[in-house]
């Protein structure tokens, strides 16, 4: 149950950082200030993508098209690996966010406060979600038939 536990909050710290903005990372990294040395397993490299989509949310799935996408893996000197899939060409972003992969691993101080960190991106995209869905729901028209009758008279 605790490597479950540990599997999903590394998938959902993995999505926070490939969506947050590359300035925010970079104000986290300078944050942490610490001097870390890594080594790259696989440098930032920019392809394509295919993107599948489905109709309604619920139909029969079918190629919506190709997306840019940045990827890369390092490994800190004590071995934790990062890894980091961003959507976009920005190599910087896709490099931080293999770092604070790796960091999220560790058990140190250093960890906690990145942990502290993801949850306050978390936290900003969530509310960036609500305030979206807000805008778009008050802007929601509801449509009705009417239905044609005889008059009584």
């Amino acid at each position: 149950m605790q490597v479950r536990n540990q599997i999903e909050n590394r998938q959902r710290w993995m999505a926070v950082l490939a969506r947050t903005k590359c300035d925010d990372l970079e104000l986290a990294w300078n944050k942490l200030s610490i001097g870390l040395h890594y080594e790259w397993l696989r440098r930032p490299e920019t392809g394509l993508v295919l993107v599948r989509g489905r109709a309604g949310g619920t139909g029969s799935p079918f190629n919506l098209g190709e997306v840019t996408m940045t990827r890369c893996a390092l490994r800190l000197a004590d071995g934790t690996t990062g890894f980091a899939f961003v959507l976009g060409r920005d190599q910087r972003r896709a490099e931080l966010a293999a770092v604070f992969d790796a960091l999220l691993q560790r058990a140190d101080d250093v960890a906690t406060e990145s942990r502290g960190l993801v949850a306050q991106f978390e936290a900003i995209q969530a509310s960036r979600r609500e305030l979206k869905s807000r805008k778009a729901a008050s802007t929601k028209v509801d449509f009705f038939a009417m239905a044609r009758g005889t008059s009584p008279e």
